[in-house]
């Protein structure tokens, strides 16, 4: 419950670099002190605040945008988990001009990013972040010669926030939809199954024939422990 620097605010101060990190983007002396900066390109990865125009225009090659699916398929904040709450077998990345709207600018590069068996939203993330920094970097080196294609609206699906009631499983929504959920949903909100002793975090599972089988599970108050210990025959 400490508030700690983001990872690119560790790196940049690493490097000697300046760092202005302002709460609410949309501030007027936001735009300002980007202006005095006079940057050529601006590079936008995993942002919370959507960005008003009065910045996109600010730099002169745009502003460019790092998304972890293939877009126009899941736009949106949650982009990896749901990817594998739909059970797609593949997602990637995609480096797009921003515009004002939600991921609706044009595309300038993607790289497909095949899902492997059991993989969860953590573990997805970390190779879709891989791909996207390199991806960003060969797409900047030969920004002049990359023609934007514009995105096939129709086709847009939508990636909100996970909210934690998304996370309160039931038993009945079978096998493979617990599996799903549970690999998508970590870390948060995280998905809880009814058992005998109330509702358990579960962390890890697979699909054992037609039924889901709970491996490490994690109680109110107390440390992740492998199911049989935690539930017994609960």
């Amino acid at each position: 419950m400490k508030m700690t620097p983001p990872p690119v605010n560790v790196a940049a101060v690493e490097l000697g670099l300046d760092v202005y990190q302002p709460e609410r983007i949309r501030d007027a002396v936001v735009a300002q002190r980007l202006r005095e900066l006079e940057p050529d390109l601006m590079v936008v990865v995993a942002y919370g605040q959507i960005i008003p125009r009065a910045i996109l225009e600010i730099p002169r090659r745009g502003v460019l945008n790092v998304h972890a699916s293939l877009l126009p398929r899941w736009r949106g904040a949650s982009p990896v988990a749901h990817a594998i709450l739909a059970g797609d077998g593949e997602t990637g990345v995609t480096i797009m001009k921003m515009d004002e709207q939600l991921d609706h600018g044009p595309v300038l590069a993607s790289r497909a990013v095949q899902i492997r068996t059991g993989e969860d939203t953590p573990a997805l993330t970390e190779r879709l972040a891989e791909a996207g920094a390199y991806l960003l970097v060969a797409t900047i080196a030969r920004l002049d010669e990359v023609e934007a294609a514009e995105q096939d609206h129709t086709k847009a699906t939508l990636a909100p926030r996970l909210t934690r009631q998304d996370g309160a499983l039931e038993w009945d929504m079978g096998a493979e939809e617990i599996d799903r959920r549970v690999r998508a949903l970590q870390p948060w909100p995280g998905a809880t199954l009814p058992t005998k002793r109330g509702r358990v975090k579960v962390l890890k599972g697979h699909v054992e024939d037609s039924r889901y089988v709970p491996d490490l599970v994690q109680l109110p108050g107390k440390r992740p422990a492998p199911a049989r210990q935690v539930l017994g025959d609960a």
